[in-house]
């Protein structure tokens, strides 16, 4: 029976494979770099060992996790407690490598070195073991130390026992040579699973670096939005929670686990990337009049000259008065009923001219008085400087000032709702791996009713998932709350709730997640992160429509 057919090696030899697989599997770093150490000491029997990682800065070894069964020590890894050692170095002050200190010299010549005692060995500096071994009442003698050299044959840690244990009578015993071989061929396994888990997390990083660095572009476009696209996945975050923690109503059962937690957030971070794409003029247009300058200075300018003309023509009726042969007493009344009129039309003029500058900044709603008092002020005539008679204010302008929420036209809101259409076809593009698959439909269904009339495909409740009808409520909560709006000042909790509550009567949102949103008071917990102090007011959850406290 040769020695790798031995029962006990060939159980050592399933444990190994065992290992590896799951250091394939292992996603979390300090739980894949726990598991090399712990399984490199089960399959050796070892009764300690410490494992270095590579220091950044290429010339030191860090001190990554440290087991000592005797002594019962657990340091590193996901014991939450840090091994209190300085790094070791790898070169000396002058440059010269370090080959007295065994980890260092296993690193840097890339090979095992196989110690059976510390004690005898002449050849490396033992002096730091000698000093904890007097201090803890131990005896570091057996040592094993590997290289852990990735697929290019780069050495990225070490993997250090000590003091193997013969099963049989529990000395300490040198590592042997099958011992090795297999701690070495754990290493190379632990190397590669690492590497791929800094390949993994590199790449992560870097995605999560370039979809906020989007977000960031977007947010930094316009003046008037920024910060929503940043906003937006906190929110977005916070109700997802609050849902999976629900443990009774319509959510009792829902969940989503940390991948799919990733892959919402991932989605939140894109929903408005499509903005890129959306001209200036339009995304920031912060009145209604406004183009490459606001043109309400025209129509300032045109109530000066409407005033002045009004002058002018009560000036030519005074004089055409004083040449008339009516008596001095009536040209004295005409003439004062001249000058209360001429004051009466300038006062009305400025009231007109400041409702129009009203009118200018945008808002919620205009009303029908409103929309009424603007035709009329529209169709009044004065002389051009053509002159000819004209309407006071241009097609273009009655159309402009006339819109009734906000300051776009229906054809510039056609522009910004274009922007989830340019979304789509963004985000559709990319090869997701499995994992974010669902990234388009999240990020792409913030603008859809729960009754099919939001866009850009007419949704109806039944076919949304429920990430993607968490997001829509994020995304109207922030833009209700946001203080950086052109056409509007920053909204209480109150009066956003309230809105926000019609819109679940209206069924624009979904009424489960908004009972969810009030009940745990999600709103309160953004608020306390993100609003302005006099936004934060007391609400009456019974005042809020379409909830039921």
């Amino acid at each position: 029976m040769s020695a790798y057919q031995h029962p006990y090696l060939l159980k050592r030899l399933e444990r190994l494979n065992a290992i590896g697989v799951a250091l394939s599997a292992e996603r979390d770093t300090q739980r894949l770099l726990e598991m090399i150490l712990l399984g490199a000491q089960e399959i050796t029997n070892a009764d300690g060992g410490t494992l270095y990682i590579l220091h950044e800065d290429n010339r030191h070894l860090k001190f990554e996790i440290m087991r000592n069964n005797t002594l019962n020590i657990a340091l590193g890894g996901t014991t939450g407690l840090s091994v209190p050692f300085q790094p070791l170095p790898l070169y000396s002050d002058d440059g010269s490598p370090n080959l007295t200190t065994v980890a260092a010299h296993a690193a840097l010549n890339k090979a095992t070195v196989n110690i059976a005692d510390a004690y005898l060995a002449g050849n490396f500096d033992f002096s730091g073991s000698r000093e904890f071994d007097a201090d803890a009442g131990y005896r570091s003698q057996s040592f094993l130390t590997v290289p852990m050299k990735n697929h290019e044959s780069e050495v990225i840690g070490v993997l250090q026992l000590i003091n193997a244990i013969d099963i049989n009578n529990g000395q300490i015993i040198p590592f042997s040579f099958a011992n090795q071989s297999l701690v070495e061929s754990l290493a190379s396994q632990a190397a590669v699973a690492m590497t791929n888990q800094n390949l993994i997390e590199g790449f992560k990083e870097l995605f999560e670096a370039f979809i906020e660095l989007i977000a960031d572009a977007i947010d930094q476009k316009s003046p008037y939005t920024g910060g929503h696209c940043r906003r937006v996945p906190e929110l977005t975050m916070m109700l997802a929670q609050a849902a999976i923690d629900a443990d009774t109503g319509p959510f009792k059962d829902f969940s989503l686990d940390e991948n799919e937690l990733y892959e919402l957030k991932v989605a939140s971070w894109l929903h408005d990337c499509g903005k890129v794409t959306t001209p200036d003029a339009v995304m920031d247009k912060p009145t209604k009049l406004s183009a490459i300058f606001d043109r309400i200075e025209f129509i300032d300018q045109r109530f000066d000259i409407f005033k002045l003309q009004a002058e002018n023509a009560m000036l030519k009726r005074k004089l055409e008065l004083q040449r008339s042969n009516n008596s001095s007493e009536n040209i004295e009344a005409e003439l004062l009923q001249m000058e209360v009129e001429l004051q009466a039309f300038k006062q009305q003029c400025d009231l007109d001219r400041e409702f129009l500058r009203v009118c200018n900044i945008g808002g919620e709603s205009m009303t029908q008085a409103e929309q009424n008092r603007l035709h009329e002020i529209a169709n009044r005539e004065f002389i051009a400087s053509d002159g000819q008679m004209t309407k006071f204010l241009s097609d273009n302008e009655l159309y402009n000032l006339g819109i009734v929420r906000g300051t776009l036209t229906a054809e510039e809101r056609r522009v910004i709702n274009s922007h989830i259409d340019v979304t789509i076809n963004m985000l559709e593009s990319l090869p997701y791996p499995r994992s974010l698959l669902r990234v388009p439909e999240y990020a792409c269904g913030h603008h859809e009713h729960m009754d099919g009339t939001g866009y850009p495909r007419g949704l109806k409740r039944e076919q949304m998932s429920v990430p993607a009808r968490i997001m829509g409520i994020a995304d109207i909560f922030e833009a209700l709350t946001s203080k950086d709006r052109p056409y509007k000042k920053a909204k209480t909790l109150t009066e956003s709730l309230e809105i926000l509550g019609r819109m679940k009567v209206n069924h624009h949102i979904d009424p489960d997640l908004f009972d969810v949103f009030i009940r745990d008071k999600i709103y309160l917990s953004y608020a306390e992160r993100f609003l302005e102090p006099e936004q934060i007011d007391e609400v009456d959850h019974s005042k809020i429509p379409g909830y039921v406290p």
